[in-house]
């Protein structure tokens, strides 16, 4: 078997391994010089597969929801524990790292297990469809995540709309929201929370704005002012800081104020933005007007 192959499909049983023409005493060999990996009974994958697909097979099942979509560049608000699909009729579930250890209970802290009825996508040894990882991953977040998590996929083109529209008809009648509240157009989760502060504290604004001499910005909330969702990802460094600080500049010379809440704000501290959102705005509407 070759390199590319193994590396197309993650997981292999031995079944596949011997229809790929490897004989057993190749297999036996390729495991003992580490070109393979035994993961469990009948579970083999190549050695640069990934850690977290790996560890989802040892655990009995496949890698899913939220654990899944992270792994694919999707944005996730905690990806911590490892998520495994399992089929109803699994019970023998070993560790993660090792699979001669029973899953027990010192191990549910780092692995969520799924029981879910999967959709009418067939799954791999090793991952199931990302339809199913979505699905998944809405009903294990809370709905600002979800709403985020849906955004991201739309974003990135791992899905069409009509194909999240399809998922969601799916899904139970109350999910509905989620989709009703998404937008392609949020370029990171923090966006995403941006937004749907904006809607709770019913502001008019506008995403991802081109201002002549400034540059494209986040949100322009009610005309004047710019919101800029910081991260720490793309925004350290001083070279970054100086060139944001000269965008502010350019913006408060044609009548704008900036805000740029962290990350860590819009996702852990929410109350704190929209305090300051709220301030902003009945300082505007309290300041007096020129003549």
């Amino acid at each position: 078997m070759t390199g590319s192959r193994l590396l197309q499909c993650e997981v292999f049983t031995r079944a596949d391994l011997l229809a790929e023409g490897m004989r057993s005493r190749e297999i036996t060999r390729a495991v003992r010089d580490g070109k393979l990996v035994r993961l469990r009974r009948d579970r083999y994958a190549a050695v640069d597969s990934s850690d977290d697909v790996a560890r989802a097979v040892r655990v009995g099942g496949r890698l899913t929801c939220v654990s899944l979509l992270a792994m694919l560049g999707v944005f996730v608000l905690d990806a911590s524990r490892l998520h495994v699909h399992l089929p109803r009729t699994m019970s023998r579930l070993r560790s993660p790292e090792d699979p001669r250890e029973r899953l027990g209970a010192v191990h549910r802290a780092v692995v969520r297990c799924h029981w879910d009825r999967l959709l009418a996508h067939p799954p791999t040894l090793g991952l199931v469809d990302i339809a199913d990882a979505l699905a998944q991953a809405i009903r294990c977040q809370d709905a600002s995540a979800a709403i985020a998590t849906v955004d991201s996929v739309l974003h990135l083109g791992l899905m069409t709309y009509a194909d999240v529209r399809d998922l969601f008809a799916w899904l139970p009648e109350r999910y509905g929201v989620i989709l009703r509240l998404s937008d392609s157009s949020a370029e990171s989760g923090p966006e995403t929370y941006m937004r749907l502060i904006l809607r709770r504290l019913g502001l008019r604004y506008a995403t991802q704005v081109n201002i002549p001499g400034v540059g494209r910005v986040d949100f322009v909330v009610e005309g004047w002012l710019i919101v800029e969702c910081d991260s720490k990802a793309y925004h350290e460094g001083w070279s970054k800081q100086k060139q944001d600080r000269r965008r502010d500049l350019a913006a408060a010379a044609l009548g704008y104020s900036t805000l740029r809440p962290l990350a860590e704000h819009l996702l852990f501290e929410r109350e704190t933005v929209v305090a300051a959102v709220r301030g902003m705005m009945a300082r505007r509407r309290s300041a007096p007007r020129s003549a």
